[in-house]
Order: structure tokens, then sequence, then C-alpha cells
């Protein structure tokens, strides 16, 4: 078997859980641009090429109001700035993948962020095929969802409030996930501790970006001792 297969076949089971909630949030994407007067096309391109989605239901506002680069620009900054902390995070891991690179930086989202940062794929997988695929998975699966949205959009009437949902159940499964398979829970509960922190200093709306630059920094500063108690446990 070829490497390229080996790292698909270990990818999948990793992704399917994605592919549930890609599935309810892509065909309510579809829809919600079909009401705004969209066809199927424009979620079908804007998925490939954004592949960011709270970015792309943003969009569509975007879209539909007078054109302004610079608050487009900026809104988009706000709303994905966590990614770069990902991209920091995730330097050692995408070293030696070559022309793979490109791909999985452009094609890293929360859920593919999450299980390139922590899965530990068999010996006899390729690690850099094996972050592609996941990464490739994950981008199809929304790219599917939301074309199949667009295209039911004309035949179906419902009210999508709620189903973005799905992927906060999701996050928490895959957060218990790895609660469950590491030995040491310091850095999680340095993260949800953190979180709650800059929740009740600044508010819903503005606790995301200065929670992951804390959790940054103090991670970062504990990396050693942290590193070195993982080895002992």
């Amino acid at each position: 078997m070829g490497a390229k297969k080996r790292a698909f076949k270990a990818a999948i089971p990793y992704t399917l859980p994605i592919c549930a909630g890609f599935a309810f949030l892509g065909i309510s994407y579809g829809v919600f641009m079909y009401t705004k007067g969209f066809s199927f096309l424009y979620p079908m391109i804007m998925s490939m090429t954004i592949f960011a989605g709270s970015m792309e239901f943003l969009t569509v506002n975007l879209l539909t109001t007078a054109f302004d680069p610079l608050a487009a620009f900026l809104l988009a900054l706000m709303v994905n700035a966590r990614h770069l902390f990902y991209g920091i995070s995730m330097l050692d891991q995408y070293k030696g993948t070559g022309k793979k690179k490109a791909y999985l930086i452009f094609g890293m989202c929360d859920e593919s962020f999450s299980i390139n940062c922590t899965a530990n794929p068999p010996k006899e997988v390729d690690k850099g095929w094996f972050m592609f695929f996941v990464t490739l998975l994950n981008h199809i699966y929304w790219v599917v969802g939301a074309t199949i949205g667009g295209l039911i959009g004309p035949f179906i009437h419902f009210n999508t409030q709620g189903l973005d949902f799905v992927m906060t159940a999701l996050f928490i499964v895959i957060f218990l996930e790895q609660w469950f398979s590491k030995k040491g829970h310091l850095p999680s509960l340095i993260g949800v501790g953190l979180s709650i922190i800059c929740l009740l200093i600044f508010g819903k709306d503005n606790f995301i970006i200065p929670a992951m630059v804390l959790i940054f920094l103090v991670l970062t500063l504990l990396r050693r001792p942290l590193e070195k108690k993982e080895e002992f446990t």
C-alpha cells in the first residue's frame, strides 16, 4: 500500500465527526445564500476559496451592501485572528511537508487544526500526507455541504436558527477526547481558566482574541516545565 493511500485511510476516521457537523452547517449556509438571492454557484465557489465558515456567513451581508474593502478586510481580520495563533503553533508540525505546505496553510480551519495538532497516526503513516488528507477531507465536506444547500434551497424552507450549535457540540467532543487521551490536564485547565477570566472581563463578543493571546503567552512560558512533566507521567 502506498504512503498516500495509508495516510488517506488513517485520516478518514478522524474527520467523520467533522463531516457530520459540516453537513449541517454547510447546508444551512447554502440555503441562507439562496434566501439572499444567490445561486448555488456562489456558496460552492465561496466555500472552495474562502473556506472560513463564520466569514462566509458574514460575506453574504458584505455582498448585499455597499462595497467597502477596508471594512471587509478589518472584519475578516477580526473574525479570523485566531488563525494567527494556530499558524504559530503549527510551525514545527508543517516542517518538511514540501509542496503540501501551501495547501495545509490555506486549508487550516479550526477542525483541521484540532486534529492535526493532537492526532497521533500510526508509525507507518506519513504525518505530512496524513495532515494533508485531514485538511482536504474537511474542505471537501464543507464544499459539498454548501453546494447541496444551495441546490435544495429552492425546494425547502426551514428555520436554521440553532444549527450553529452543532459545531459547539463538536468542539466539546474534541476537547473531551483530548482530555481522556492525555494524562496531564494542566494545559487544558489553563486554556479553560484563562478563557473564563477573559469572558468575565471583556464580555462574550470580545473575549476570544485576548484569551488566545494569554493562552499562547502562558503556554509558551510554561512549555519546558509542561514538556518535562509530560515525560515523567
